[in-house]
């Protein structure tokens, strides 16, 4: 039986860079859309002549803004995957989507070359809030976004939305929500911002008006209630999902599973390894051309490692995780964490259900300081 692959094709593009991101993405380059799309198809065929014993069963174009990039050379790159992998016949085929970019003809396009999932980066409900945000779209582009979506044929829809946003209060955040799911999606992300060092968010934090952690802590868990009550079961730290739409793509990664990337920047974990190709738009397409190597940071994980990373992103969904699994993958090391987890338990930040162990929504707030906890005692 072939192993199972998912493929990441990373789009550093944008039309303008939010003031909160520091994914790798560029603006002002259009011009090298041509020559990228040709790097990306003659990187994946490549690729594919080792890995003929791979089925491909989750697609994932991400960015940057996948349809900044067009959906012509989109669909173009799909194809060439189509033609070089075999991909699964309920394979899950994703493109994230700024609103701004994305209308009717294009939707319906993507859908008829095969992509069947779509996450549109809606953000927030509030105008104002965009704009501080540095998103080129208003609220009513993005239910125009999600309509030419539905038109189009999409069953599969999932949008951003985030919280601790400046100015935003719980009772903004709580509209948010509300209107987020009067767009009827079949998955919902909720993202806390985080000022990141280097973005313009960050220069200007001194000025902005941000909610406290108490604040915030009280938009988590209104976001979990309420998007409980209206049947979206959370599922990781920051993702809800209608029964049967959680993101399969994402589940790899949270599961280790095995992705191969392509792409300026994009990551892979396959064969025990893991590795990134050059994080530079300009330097990826002349070393596809040139034939020179594209991957930077290859190390092969050792089994400690990859507990270690067993803990820290299985943590991060409700599934949790066990201690037989653990056991049969990486030996006797679980029983070093059994104080702690009593501890975390006992105060109401964990819950064991059976071998397994999962956080509360209480021990979601405080994941990063409890994971960092537990891989000490490992």
């Amino acid at each position: 039986m072939n192993k199972k692959l998912g493929i990441y094709v990373h789009i550093p593009f944008c039309r303008a860079k939010c003031s909160y991101c520091d994914f790798y993405s560029v603006t002002g380059s259009d011009n090298l859309f041509g020559a990228y799309s040709e790097a990306l198809k003659t990187h994946i065929r490549e690729a594919a002549e080792q890995l003929a014993e791979c089925d491909v069963d989750t697609i994932y174009f991400g960015g940057g803004t996948p349809t900044h990039f067009g959906a012509k050379r989109l669909c173009a790159v799909l194809n060439e995957i189509a033609k070089r992998f075999y991909i699964t016949e309920k394979a899950e085929i994703t493109f994230e989507a700024n609103p701004e970019s994305l209308d009717g003809e294009d939707a319906l396009r993507l859908r008829r070359a095969g992509f069947n999932r779509v996450s549109i980066g809606v953000q927030s409900n509030d105008n104002l809030t965009l704009r501080q945000l540095g998103r080129p779209h208003t609220w009513e582009r993005a239910k125009r976004a999600v309509r030419a979506c539905r038109d189009a044929g999409f069953q599969n829809l999932s949008i951003d939305l985030m919280y601790g946003l400046p100015g935003q209060t719980l009772k903004k955040w709580e509209a948010s929500i509300a209107d987020g799911i009067a767009l009827e999606p079949e998955h919902i992300s909720c993202y806390g911002l985080k000022l990141e060092e280097g973005t313009p968010l960050f220069e200007r934090r001194a000025e902005l008006e941000l909610p406290d952690d108490d604040c915030q802590a009280d938009m988590y868990a209104a976001a979990v209630e309420r998007l409980d009550e209206e049947g979206y079961a959370q599922y990781e730290i920051s993702n809800f999902a209608r029964k049967g739409f959680a993101s399969r793509h994402n589940m790899k990664y949270w599961t280790l599973g095995e992705y191969l990337g392509f792409g300026a920047s994009a990551h892979s974990d396959l064969n025990g390894r893991r590795f990134a190709c050059v994080k530079d738009v300009r330097q990826y397409i002349e070393r596809i051309r040139s034939g020179e190597k594209v991957m930077t940071d290859l190390e092969f994980l050792p089994p400690q490692a990859r507990a270690g990373e067993y803990i820290m992103l299985g943590l991060r969904t409700v599934r949790g995780i066990s201690s037989a699994e653990f056991t049969s993958r990486y030996g006797e090391g679980f029983e070093k964490l059994r104080p702690y987890i009593r501890k975390l338990v006992s105060a109401g930040f964990a819950r064991e259900v059976g071998e397994r162990v999962r956080l509360t929504t209480k021990g979601f707030l405080v994941s990063n300081v409890i994971i960092g906890n537990l891989l000490d005692y490992l």
